[in-house]
This record gives structure tokens, C-alpha cells and sequence, in this order.
């Protein structure tokens, strides 16, 4: 059986020195809130989320972007929707990707809030044509305020609920009240169980190379907690990317979460990134890799690495394409 492993946040920041040359952006303008990359250097990009109590700055619906990394010259692509799919209610959250081992099939994951609702959806998608082929539509009372999903088999996956309730008053007074009610289901077509609880906020999740620990990131005190020990984190992060080949896991984190949920264009949330290296060893290594006060770009949530560069999205701006040095 799968293990889960928690990251708690904290708002306090230890500063280093970022780590990157040749910076550039490139996005929609309304934010890259999730991000995933394939093996073969394209990203899929979620786009467009509209989450009460945030900003959004497009009254248009979200869509999925694509990027190939691989590219000399990089362009951001938006993917076309075939069939029947309503996209004009089309509110993207988090994504994930899973690759058929029989065919070499690629599906995305999608959460989606639709009217405000959580529902998750099964795209196939159409490498030659750039477009994703609507598969299923996902809906149950254990998923209700569904956050973030990572995929597991081509109908199966695991998901975060950042709220217990889904009245908007009600969240607001769980969260004020610190209830631990938030919780990881696990759903395939044969079983939904909730198997993992006590969470004060569900957020961002991913799975290890092995797939034998499932990493979930929870809003709350300071530390990183296993079963086995506690590590210092120190921000409030967000998604949650996994480096397959070598297991370190990236945050996209925000600095000071208050000014991200104030998000004053006259005082802007700042950014930033943090790796850890070896999270299941005796001495994890936490390291800050990128850090800006909101002037590059704003309310960082999701880093996602490939061969040398790094997506740096965000909740409701754009995105960074950077060069790790």
C-alpha cells in the first residue's frame, strides 16, 4: 500500500541566493496555476482558474495551454477541446498526467470548478492535432472541493480537498477555526475511499518514481512531516512537481501567504521556489532556488523542472521559463 507523506507550510522565509541565468516569460495573462510535463519536454499548463476570494483578471474561460521545452525558440500553444465538452464553464485547477504503458496513450487529469462545483475530467490527449478528446467526467460526494489530483492509472487517481465544507461562509469559519477536516480520496472506477484525513487544508499533491509514497502538501504550521521526522519547510507553498529521475520534489510556494490573499497591485505578493532533496532520508536537504518580491512575477504556485530549465507558474499572472544553472 501507497504511504502518504505531509508537507506542512509555515510563513516564515530562510533567504538564499536564487540560481538561475537567462530568465524569460511566457503565458496567458491570467495565470499557470498548475503545470505538468511529460518526458518527452511538453508541459501542459492549467490557465484561466477563478477561485473565490483571489483575483482573476479574464472573464473568459480557463483553458489548457501546451509548451515544448524542447523547442529553440519556446511558444506557448493553447489545445483545442474536440467532442462535446462545455467549455464556456471550463475553470481549470490542478493537473496530472498519466502515459499508458500498453499503448503509449497520454491522458490529462483535469480539476475543474464549473459554476463553483468540483468535478475532475478525463482528457485523451491528440499529440498530432494538439487537442484534448474528452474522456469522462468525474463527479462524487467525496470530491467536493477538490484542490489538486495526480493521476494513477488511466481512469484512477488520487486528490486533495482544501475544505471540508462548500459554502463559502462555512470555509472561511473552518479556516478560522483551524478544523483538521480536509482529507486525500483515492478513486478508480472499482473503489472511492477517503485514505488519508486531519488535514486543515489539502493542497497541492504528487507521487514518487517508485509511486510507493504519495506526497501531499498541507496549509499549516512549519514543517515537512513523515512518519518518521519533521523538516522545516518555511513558506506557504502550493503545487507540488516531482523530478522522476532523481525524486527531488519542487514548491511553488508564496512568501508571505497574508499579502497573497490581500493581492494589492500596489504591494504585490512576491515569489518563490523551494527543492527538497532526499525528503524520505535521514537529513532531507531544503533549499530556496528562486525568490522575487513580486516584481518579476506574482503569487508563485507550482515549479515544475525539466533538463535544465524551470516552469515557474502562477495563481493569476503568468508564467517564467527560467535556465537552472
Amino acid at each position: 500500500a501507497n504511504s502518504v507523506v505531509a508537507l506542512r507550510s509555515t510563513q516564515s522565509v530562510s533567504k538564499a541566493k536564487g540560481g538561475f541565468t537567462g530568465a524569460g516569460a511566457d503565458s496567458s495573462d491570467f495565470g499557470a496555476e498548475d503545470i505538468t510535463i511529460l518526458g518527452d519536454g511538453l508541459a501542459f499548463l492549467s490557465t484561466g482558474l477563478k477561485y473565490p476570494g483571489l483575483p482573476y483578471f479574464s472573464d473568459d474561460p480557463g483553458r489548457i495551454f501546451s509548451l515544448n521545452l524542447l523547442d529553440s525558440v519556446l511558444k506557448i500553444e493553447p489545445l483545442t477541446i474536440r467532442g462535446d465538452f462545455d467549455e464556456d464553464s471550463f475553470n481549470p485547477h490542478g493537473i496530472s498526467v498519466y502515459t499508458d504503458d500498453k499503448d503509449g496513450a497520454v491522458y490529462l487529469f483535469v480539476v475543474n470548478h464549473p459554476q463553483g462545483r468540483s468535478q475532475v475530467e478525463i482528457f485523451k490527449f491528440l499529440e498530432t492535432e494538439n487537442a484534448l478528446e474528452p474522456v469522462k467526467t468525474i463527479r462524487h460526494e467525496l470530491l467536493h472541493s477538490v484542490n489538486d489530483i495526480v493521476a494513477v492509472g488511466s481512469e484512477s487517481f488520487y486528490a486533495t480537498n482544501d475544505h471540508y465544507f462548500t459554502k463559502e461562509f462555512l470555509k472561511f469559519l473552518e479556516l478560522f477555526l483551524a478544523l483538521p477536516w480536509c482529507n486525500v480520496v483515492f478513486y478508480s472506477p472499482e473503489t472511492v475511499q477517503v485514505v488519508a484525513g486531519g488535514f486543515l487544508s489539502a493542497n497541492g499533491i504528487n507521487i514518487s518514481p517508485d509511486t510507493r509514497q504519495v506526497v501531499v502538501l498541507e496549509i499549516q504550521n512549519s514543517t515537512v512531516l513523515t512518519q518518521r521526522k519533521e523538516v522545516d519547510v518555511g513558506s506557504l507553498c502550493d503545487n507540488i512537481e516531482v523530478d522522476h529521475v532523481t525524486g527531488d520534489v519542487w514548491l511553488g510556494c508564496h512568501p508571505n501567504g497574508f499579502k497573497f490573499m490581500l493581492s494589492d497591485p500596489n504591494d504585490p505578493p512576491g515569489s518563490e521556489v523551494i527543492k527538497i532533496e532526499g525528503i524520505l532520508s535521514e537529513t532531507p536537504r531544503v533549499t530556496q532556488v528562486y525568490s522575487d518580491d513580486g516584481s518579476v512575477i506574482i503569487g508563485s504556485s507550482v515549479a515544475a523542472p525539466y533538463r535544465g530549465k524551470l516552469i515557474i507558474g502562477t495563481v493569476y499572472q503568468k508564467a517564467l521559463v527560467c535556465d537552472l544553472e
